[in-house]
């Protein structure tokens, strides 16, 4: 491919992957893999072109464009290389005309920038969309840091996590034998942290609420060495069905998992209540905090979005807040840097539920900042996801 059709091409999946942030539709890296598919005439080099075209395109982009080309417009607009490639030639962009329409730039509109968090300051924005490192999480029950050193020498310890070792982004570190053998899981940094916080016990019953593929879950078994009895629940049929596989692969045997029926969570749950010593609900939100890894997130946002998420993390954590036996700890954790999902969440969830305590210092001491009743991580602050966690205490 010419380095205009690879531009042209970058231009045409950035349009099906508006269209899909618009409608809710898939996830841009599912999209992406599906329009490679179907150019199989394109070489390494020319998807690794392609990609940084969208990639480039959709951090630099602050909302969802007009249209694929509107986005690209946008770079050429500061790129006079990738400006000169809009020239007409065959299977490449048309040239530019002035009056064309031109997406607009930065970290996120006006609107969602009014959300964030207070701790999150002009200063910490342009982390939140740099290229995040890969983190690993070794796995206690088959390894050990120590022994992802000697793998991965090119790596660092994560301050604050026993089991944390960072990598470069780009490292193929799954393609490695010792992943398939499972010595570890690819975690960043603040859900290794919000795992921790949960302070998980050898012959606890633990339960998480809002386990997806499991990533939590199998922290949180690694860290009971695999003594606590632990029960996965998700709405989500595809996401809870990878977990037995990990765990197997893991090393994990006391893990069982529950698939939940929306809005029948409760009911399902009936025999639970009030049982567990622990329970961690990792509620589904905006991602906000997760804009290095997944920047179209900022295409998808909406008032009406956010607002579903909000009651929806409210409904959870009322429902957490049951299961808890008395004197036990409920772990709310959102990978987000937005008030009305942390502080004010858990300002509300304690307004309702009279006796419950937040907790502190269960941070590692540097990691995170206060926020209300919990601690809030950022990029900017802690080289991780954005993350806000707060431990509540039941009343005995």
């Amino acid at each position: 491919m010419t380095p205009a059709a690879r531009v042209q091409t970058a231009i045409e999946i950035l349009d099906a992957i508006a269209t899909s942030a618009r409608d809710g539709g898939a996830p841009a890296d599912a999209i992406f893999a599906e329009a490679m598919r179907a150019r199989r005439y394109a070489g390494s080099k020319d998807r690794r072109a392609i990609r940084n075209h969208v990639y480039n395109a959709i951090r630099g982009v602050r909302s969802v464009p007009v249209s694929g080309r509107a986005a690209m417009l946008a770079l050429a607009d500061a790129d006079a290389e990738l400006a000169a490639l809009f020239d007409g030639a065959p299977y490449g962009p048309a040239a530019i005309s002035a009056d064309e329409p031109r997406a607009e730039t930065g970290i996120a509109t006006t609107a969602l920038t009014k959300l964030f968090d207070p701790l999150v300051g002009k200063a910490e924005r342009e982390a939140m969309l740099a290229r995040a490192p890969l983190d690993l999480r070794a796995n206690r029950l088959r390894s050990s840091r120590d022994e992802l050193a000697l793998i991965f020498p090119n790596g660092e310890a994560i301050s604050g996590l026993a089991d944390g070792w960072r990598l470069p982004g780009e490292t193929a570190a799954v393609q490695h034998t010792s992943y398939a053998e499972g010595q570890f899981e690819v975690q960043d940094a603040a859900s290794q942290f919000a795992a921790a916080a949960l302070d998980a016990q050898a012959g606890q019953v633990i339960i998480d609420l809002c386990a997806g593929a499991g990533g939590k879950t199998l922290a949180i078994a690694s860290a009971a060495g695999d003594q606590a009895a632990i029960l996965a629940c998700d709405t989500n049929r595809a996401r809870l069905q990878q977990l037995p596989p990990r765990a197997h692969r893991a090393g994990a045997t006391a893990i069982e998992t529950l698939l939940l029926n929306p809005g029948q969570e409760r009911a399902m749950l009936a025999d639970r209540m009030g049982k567990a010593e622990r329970v961690i609900v990792d509620a589904p939100c905006s991602g906000s905090g997760t804009w290095r890894r997944s920047p179209e997130l900022r295409w998808r946002s909406t008032p009406a979005r956010l607002d579903r998420h909000v009651a929806e993390q409210a409904k959870l954590m009322d429902i957490g807040a049951d299961l808890v036996a008395p004197g036990g700890k409920l772990l709310y954790a959102v990978c987000s840097i937005i008030t009305r999902e942390g502080r004010a969440q858990v300002d509300d969830f304690l307004n309702r539920h009279s006796g419950w305590t937040a907790d502190d210092g269960y941070l590692p001491d540097g990691v995170g900042r206060a926020a209300g009743a919990g601690y809030l991580m950022t990029p900017g602050h802690d080289g991780c996801d954005g993350f806000f966690l707060a431990r509540l205490t039941a009343p005995c």
